[in-house]
């Protein structure tokens, strides 16, 4: 699970968010502080309230002090922050909201981020020292969290770091990221880690210098502990591996800061590792629950020593072992799974049993929360969220799909989460349960018969995990796809329905839902924004929007993108509005975008060049202009020239279509089309195995993408249904490339009954649209996909008349076209219609003209 997505999650029920204020005065910041007057202007930018005053001039970049506070002293700490700048007229911005404090110090919050209430901007360092000498004294004795990206100031809450006052950006590692000048202009990435560095032209100034001592002496150096590696982070703290000085014995470490890794009842990081040792104290001695070592503090971060348990997490068990992802997979195969799930099952039971014998609740019972080594034997580890039952506390963080509902208490929690379990490790869609509810009653019936389990396995699960109060609605449970005949044109009806009722033209930063990318990357781009989101309504036939596409106008108009790429930024939006008839606007976006389209190094179709390339082709041909063909032509041989010197395979995936070098071979194969010189597909043939590299045989003879040591991924965007569409498309020009070779493989990929995620990108929907590339699938291809669209229903969520569908994590539902509903829309209309299912990408290739 990506913990990012948690952080998102605050803010709205349905739809991914940032966290916003609620509108009760008690929440905004602003309502507490006096005005700061005439000479100053005011204004919000995203999270942050920001205040400058009339007629000061601020460096590009300099040092920043960041003000931490905690929930219970925000407050008092603004107020004499906001006193301080507006008396000495300087420029500062501060979180507009409590909630959004707490969002931004929750456990599964960046790490960068991390305890920053206030960011102070001084004109120079002699205003930095000035500024951190005086507020120390008015702040003296307040509190926060550590702000691990900066150097501390004396012992209270102001930290500091050298980076960039304006948005500036550079391309770095295929991304584009907040960039500061060198002396000599070259634009750097502006390193936002949480860890505190100095870029090595910067010299500390000297009211500075007590700080660096100080923090150079904090490292421990009687540590009592050798940390070998490094197992989660949160931020809250780290978790780790560690051999014991004393005598060599791997332990694991767990980190609690205090102040940070807030839960929803504003525990921090320090008093849950304080719960989890009186727990593990408690327990001792229990088969299958580690033995607690010891519980230390080393200068302000506290440690938890306990014993390794051997393992892995059941989710990866679950990954390596669940036969629906695997082609093929025979009934001997699900009755072999059920028995060893089953077993494994009985396992956590009988642990949990143990736990309630001496009156503890665990609490955060979860497949990452329980470890099954090479012989099926388990264990329980994390214990910060178990009490002791006659407190009667309910945890107030838990995993999504597990956690119990309000109305359970006591060891009611851990049954609820036991049958959550009991239902996830046959169908792990259980996080799709709290979208939608009355799915439960179709999971639980589908997993006893497809498993053959015992008779009353579905009414157990259902008796359980449904509502107490009230009974399962049976009427939303039915969607048009659920019919075995179902009405496509209905069906894509009502997805363009929910797509067009999430729309939010009043708000400034993105028009549909989408996946939390586009608050980095922006709302209105191609993958997770409002561009893409229009240009799939309108291939899919469900019409223009003209007062939408004027809010793309003005987004782009108001925040020109800072990222040149087809995906995240100008390119892709320029071809939607040139597509559109916005033909000024679109020129403007990609003459905005020279100088970016010049610096960029990346070879991707998502925010690189393959993605610039394309578009410049298709202006070639749409406006006949030689202008764009030259630059396409430009752009490919920088690909080309990339791609003799391309860095070997790393430890996790790029290949695929959105982050590989599939994204250049399909540039290359447009550019034959167009032009008739075969040297393209010569290039096209070695780009794809260049992503075949990072491709691993499955003992099921499917070929997939690796990423990392375990995992490997069928997906289009990254992974091997996206390398098997572009694959085709050359193979259908030169019969006789490499890469044919490995079609068949590509092909098995992509026929597994399970897909966790149901959309175009990175789920089921990707699946079935690669399948149909092939210029004569086989009947088991075709069955394939007839069971992709079937499976569709899984999914499918009745909202507001229309159809929608969850997107990643299966935290909420996305309108966009990366992992939302507009992507399903394009993989309908390419599976039945036969359209382009991306930009670019179709089936049919584009007929041949010789000449440019």
């Amino acid at each position: 699970m990506d913990i990012r997505y948690e952080a998102f999650c605050f803010a709205d029920p349905l739809f991914f968010d940032e966290q916003r204020e609620t509108g009760e005065p008690a929440d905004d910041f602003a309502a507490e502080l006096p005005p700061a007057g005439a000479g100053w202007t005011t204004g919000t930018r995203g999270i942050w309230r920001v205040l400058h005053p009339r007629g000061v001039e601020l460096p590009d970049q300099g040092w920043k002090i960041h003000v931490s506070a905690g929930m219970d002293n925000a407050g008092r700490v603004l107020a004499a922050v906001h006193e301080y700048c507006v008396g000495h007229r300087i420029s500062y911005k501060h979180l507009r909201s409590r909630a959004i404090l707490l969002a931004r110090n929750s456990k599964y919050a960046p790490r960068d981020g991390s305890g920053k209430l206030i960011t102070i901007y001084p004109t120079d360092n002699n205003e930095l020292a000035r500024v951190l000498e005086e507020l120390s004294e008015e702040l003296r004795g307040e509190h926060g969290a550590y702000i691990l990206s900066d150097l501390r100031y004396g012992e209270g809450p102001l930290y500091t770091r050298y980076g960039g006052f304006t948005e500036r950006w550079v391309e770095h590692n295929g991304n584009r990221v907040l960039a500061i000048r060198k002396p000599d202009g070259t634009l750097v990435p502006d390193r936002r880690e949480p860890t505190f560095s100095l870029p090595d032209w910067v010299n500390i100034p000297i009211c500075l210098d007590k700080s660096l001592a100080a923090r150079k002496a904090s490292d421990p150096a009687e540590f009592p502990y050798r940390v070998t590696s490094s197992l989660h982070f949160s931020n809250g703290g780290g978790v780790y591996l560690a051999e014991r000085e004393a005598d060599g014995e791997t332990v694991v470490l767990k980190e609690a800061r205090p102040h940070a890794g807030l839960d929803r009842a504003l525990v921090d990081a320090v008093a849950r590792l304080r719960r989890e040792h009186e727990v593990l104290v408690r327990l001792a001695g229990i088969p299958g629950v580690p033995d607690v070592h010891e519980r230390f503090t080393v200068w302000e971060h506290h440690y938890l020593a306990m014993e390794r348990m051997p393992g892995t997490s059941l989710g990866n068990w679950l990954a390596l072992n669940y036969p629906l992802t695997r082609r093929d997979s025979t009934e001997a195969d699900l009755h072999a799974y059920r028995d060893r799930a089953l077993a494994v099952l009985a396992e956590v039971e009988r642990i949990v049993g143990d736990l309630h014998g001496r009156g503890i609740v665990f609490g955060d019972l979860h497949a990452l929360n329980i470890l099954v080594d090479e012989d099926d034997q388990v264990a329980l580890i994390d214990f910060e969220m178990a009490a002791d039952v006659e407190s009667g506390e309910r945890p107030a963080l838990g995993a999504p799909g597990f956690r119990a509902p309000a109305d359970r208490h006591g060891f009611d929690i851990d049954r609820h989460a036991m049958a959550a379990l009991r239902l996830w490790i046959f169908l792990p869609l259980s996080t799709l349960l709290e979208l939608a509810p009355a799915k439960l009653r179709g999971a639980a019936e589908f997993v006893e018969r497809r498993f053959a389990l015992p008779a009353g396995y579905a009414d157990e699960l259902v008796d359980v995990l449904g509502p107490r109060t009230t009974p399962m609605p049976p009427a939303s449970t039915h969607t048009e796809l659920a019919e075995d005949r179902p009405d496509w044109s209905l069906v894509r009806k009502q997805i363009a329905e929910a797509v067009l009722a999430t729309a939010t033209p009043e708000r400034t930063d993105r028009l549909f839902p989408g996946d939390i990318e586009q608050f980095r990357v922006g709302g209105a781009c191609f993958g997770v924004g409002a561009a893409g989101v229009l240009h799939a309504l309108d291939v899919a036939g469900a019409g223009r929007f003209p007062e939408h596409e004027q809010w793309l106008l003005d987004a782009v108009r108001r925040e020109p993108p800072t990222r040149p790429g087809f995906y995240d930024g100008s390119h892709g939006i320029a071809y939607v509005l040139e597509n559109f008839g916005h033909h000024k606007a679109a020129t403007a976006l990609l003459t905005a975008s020279r100088q970016l389209v010049e610096q960029t190094t990346d070879h991707a179709l998502e925010g690189g060049l393959a993605g610039i390339g394309l578009t410049q082709l298709h202006f070639a041909v749409s406006r006949g202009d030689n202008e764009f063909g030259r630059q396409a032509l430009s752009t490919a041989v920088r690909l080309g020239e990339g791609l003799e010197t391309a860095a070997p395979p790393g430890k996790f995936a790029r290949a695929g279509l959105l982050s590989g070098w599939t994204g250049p071979a399909l540039l290359f194969i447009r550019l034959f089309e167009r032009t008739g010189e075969r040297a393209w597909l010569a290039f096209a043939d070695q780009a794809l195995q260049r992503d075949l590299e990072e491709c691993v045989l499955a003992d099921d003879a499917s070929l997939q993408v690796r990423d990392g040591e375990r995992r490997t991924l069928p997906y289009a965007g990254i992974g091997s249904a996206g390398i098997l569409m572009v694959a085709e498309q050359l193979v259908r020009h030169e019969p006789g490339a490499t890469v044919g070779e490995s079609l068949p493989g590509l092909r098995e990929s992509c026929r597994g009954e399970f897909v966790i995620h149901p959309g175009l990108l990175y789920g089921r929907c990707g699946l079935a649209t690669a399948l149909s590339f092939g210029a004569d699938p086989a009947p088991r291809i075709r069955e394939a996909i007839d069971l992709h669209l079937a499976r569709l229903a899984w999914h499918a969520v009745p909202f507001r008349g229309g159809l929608a569908f969850p997107g990643n994590q299966l935290l909420r539902l996305s309108m966009d076209v990366t992992t939302g509903g507009a992507g399903i829309l394009l993989a309908l209309s390419a599976l039945l219609d036969g359209k382009e299912v991306l930009p670019f990408l179709g089936r049919t290739p584009s007929p041949h003209t010789s000449g440019h």
